[in-house]
């Protein structure tokens, strides 16, 4: 159930613009040997905007945030990143794009065999930079996750939660200028997601970095919407007197289609039937 907000606000729709926003999506649409998956998406994310992508399972979330770097490629509609058109680039030009952008996988996705300093500071090994520079960025990222005490583990000896942290580390080492997370707090108990909503509202609040995260879990998009960081306390907080985090917006998807795009004050009232049963 999501928690009671405070007044309702309209939603308001801004025009898309790709020279100005982080990424856009143009009329997206694309289908894998049957029914589209996606039809006609449009959506923008913005400077230091954290958008949350709301869904039933299934309906093509994963797929959408594929799209957003260029691991998938869509059959119609355009998107851009950083202001330049992904759709059809070469994938030299895009691994160079993809290199700014951070993704924190579902399953976390790190190598057992490799430690956890050498899967967090893996990119940064393969640019060639020199060991004394990898391993202090390596320290620095672990030491934000608060788990610096991992630094010569292997994944294998280390908790899922704590293995979540790990691949938000490694996401963040290169101090990206987009980040996904593609539902960072699946498969975890209650109190473990709750440390990954915080270091999402972390990153969010202390580096101010754009953010897609798809999750399914509605009580933990309502907790970042309502909670920001406090530097001071070090842990997140609920903002003060009901106020809503402006920059934490969401989409909704459904049947392969965008059916909400606004705040979270608009999504909690609208009377579309769908979304009042999904929020239910």
């Amino acid at each position: 159930m999501a928690p009671p907000l405070p007044t309702n606000q309209a939603q308001v729709n801004t025009p898309i613009s790709a020279s100005d926003q982080v990424v856009v999506f143009e009329s997206v649409s694309i289908r894998f040997n049957g029914p589209p998956v996606l039809q006609d998406v449009s959506f923008q994310i913005g400077p230091a905007e954290t958008r949350i992508l709301l869904g039933p399972a299934g309906v093509g979330k994963s797929v959408l945030l594929k799209l957003a770097n260029g691991l998938l490629r869509p059959d119609s509609g355009r998107i851009f990143l950083f202001g330049q058109e992904i759709t059809h680039m070469h994938e030299e030009a895009l691994l160079q794009l993809r290199m700014r952008t951070g993704m924190v996988f579902q399953e976390s996705a790190l190598f057992d065999s490799l430690t956890v300093r050498d899967n967090v500071g893996y990119q940064l090994v393969e640019r060639n930079l020199p060991e004394e520079e990898v391993s202090r960025r390596v320290r620095e990222a672990l030491q934000f996750v608060e788990l610096g005490h991992t630094y010569d583990l292997l994944p294998a000896s280390l908790s899922g939660g704590m293995r979540r942290r790990v691949a938000i580390a490694r996401a963040i080492i290169d101090q990206p200028a987009f980040l996904l997370y593609d539902s960072p707090t699946g498969g975890l108990d209650p109190v473990t997601s709750h440390t990954i909503n915080e270091l999402v509202v972390k990153e969010r609040d202390v580096y101010a970095t754009p953010a897609l995260l798809v999750t399914h879990r509605l009580q933990d998009a309502f907790t970042m919407a309502t909670h920001h960081y406090d530097s001071e306390q070090g842990k997140m907080v609920q903002l003060p007197d009901g106020q809503i985090d402006p920059k934490t917006t969401f989409l909704v998807l459904h049947e392969g289609r965008i059916i909400f795009d606004g705040s979270t004050e608009a999504l909690l009232a609208s009377e579309d039937p769908f979304l009042k049963e999904f929020l239910a």
